[in-house]
């Protein structure tokens, strides 16, 4: 079965749950990757804008919002089937939320609701120490992009949502790549 298929079934059964969003959490994805495929960002960002909610759909929820450590549990999928250029922004999109909302004392009132109410559940904005540590990472500034492009873009209604087979010569592209 290839990664897209694997997707497509996630995406049918799981992916069709809301988590506290006007968005069910495909829809979200999909609006995401497009969002960042049309502000022209790489490939291999593209791709874990797609996949950044996958560890939603890997295990039941911790409560209505989802699965607190899916960053962690996504990005163990992710790099199973990617290089680390796809998988480490899936793993560290949550951290990029506490990071933002260490940084930008503005960000976290531009958060949703859903997405204020599960900072809290994922340790709440970072600790001076931890900002630093996390701008040490590779891949901190894709992991930050995706945030951006999830919080700005993945939860707009009205919005024409991309398809999966848009994105689908993409990731088969980028499948086991070690991009």
């Amino acid at each position: 079965m290839s990664v897209v298929d694997e997707l497509a079934a996630l995406m049918a059964d799981k992916g069709q749950r809301n988590y506290g969003e006007n968005v069910t959490i495909a829809e979200h994805v999909l609006l995401t990757a497009g969002a960042a495929q049309a502000q022209g960002a790489s490939d291999t960002l593209i791709a874990a804008c797609l996949l950044h909610d996958v560890g939603h759909w890997l295990d039941e929820p911790d409560d209505d919002f989802g699965i607190h450590a899916h960053g962690d549990t996504g990005g163990a999928w992710v790099a199973e089937r990617f290089g680390p250029a796809v998988a480490e922004p899936v793993r560290l999109h949550v951290e990029a939320k506490r990071y933002l909302c260490a940084v930008d004392p503005e960000y976290h009132d531009r958060l949703s609701p859903a997405s204020q109410y599960t900072l809290t559940q994922q340790n709440g904005p970072m600790s001076i120490d931890q900002v630093a540590a996390f701008e040490t990472n590779k891949y901190f500034q894709d992991a930050v992009a995706l945030r951006v492009f999830e919080d700005d873009h993945g939860k707009k209604t009205g919005t024409p949502v991309p398809l999966l087979k848009d994105f689908a010569a993409l990731l088969l592209q980028l499948t086991n790549d070690d991009c």
